[in-house]
Order: structure tokens, then sequence, then C-alpha cells
């Protein structure tokens, strides 16, 4: 009896991993095709013409719409076809849940293509030249460093998605130019 119940235990803990495996966090940055709010999904293009097909759930969280809160409800209300939108999200298979929405342009994120300059994880810090050759600083948040932070490359151009608080540059997400 003990053998099988240590043997229970051991195999419950060895699925684990493999199901943390499935939940992949990353980011896209595109338009919206598409809002069915009857199947809460929004279908969004990336630059690459690529389309995704996102679930919205209770905990998606959307910021820099007409509406901003927590919510599937919340999540619909300000976007339309055409809006321009990053979505981070979990993959588990080929279903993809939307856990934030950031809307881009008026009221919501920022953009600018800079070139890598310096890059410290320790400090979740981007330092960037500009097109005009300006030096800025950007703090990356949690899901930025997670999703984008550790593929950035010195020299690389990017575009970045960010937002100003408090004097500072806060960066939302990474997209390689």
């Amino acid at each position: 009896m003990r053998g099988l119940l240590l043997w229970g235990l051991m195999s419950a803990l060895a699925t684990v991993p493999a199901l943390a495996a499935d939940d992949v966090v990353s980011a896209v940055a595109g338009s919206v095709k598409v809002v069915n709010k009857a199947t809460k999904t929004a279908v969004v293009r990336s630059a690459d013409g690529t389309e995704h097909t996102f679930h919205f759930v209770g905990r998606t969280v959307a910021h820099g719409a007409k509406a901003t809160g927590a919510g599937a409800k919340d999540a619909f209300e300000g976007m339309k076809d055409g809006d321009e939108v990053v979505v981070h999200y979990t993959a588990k298979g080929a279903d993809k849940t939307a856990e934030e929405v950031d809307h881009v342009g008026k009221d919501g994120l920022k953009k600018s293509v800079v070139a890598v300059k310096a890059i410290d994880r320790g400090a979740r810090t981007v330092t960037v030249k500009t097109a005009d050759g300006a030096e800025d600083t950007y703090h990356m948040t949690a899901n930025a460093f997670r999703e984008t932070g550790k593929g950035l490359d010195k020299g690389g151009k990017v575009t970045v998605y960010y937002t100003e608080e408090g004097g500072k540059k806060i960066a939302h997400f990474f997209a390689t130019s």
C-alpha cells in the first residue's frame, strides 16, 4: 500500500513539468480583424500577415481602451476592427488565451523604432538610441522582461511599445523590426 501511494505521488509530480510546459507566455502586436463578443474571441493580424485567434476570459485585462479593467466583458469594451493592439497571452496547445490587451495610440501605448544600445537585465532597463540620435532608458515591465527582454540584442533595431509614468518610460513590449 505504501509503495502504491509513493508511486502515485511520484507520477503526479512528474506530470507537473509537462503541464507547465504547455502554458507558453508570449505577446503579439497587430491590428484587430474581428471581435466576436458571443464567443469571447478576437482575431488579430500581425505585421507578417499571420492571424491569431485569442480567447478572452474573466482574468483578461485591457489597457488604453475606453473602459479599462479586468474581466472578459471589459476587455471587449472599445475594441473594434482595425484597432492596433498588443496581446499578451498564454498558449496551451493551439489555444491562445489573452491575459492582457494593450491598445496602441490615443489613450494607449506609444511606440517608437529604436536601436538597442545597452541592456541591464538586473535592473530590467534598456538604453536605446532614437532615430534623431538621442538616448533614452526604458524600464521593462515584468511581462516585457519575460516575453522579450531576454531576446534583445545590443545593436538590434526594435519597436518599443511603452507608456510614460512618473517621468519614466515603461516598456511593455518589444517587437523586432
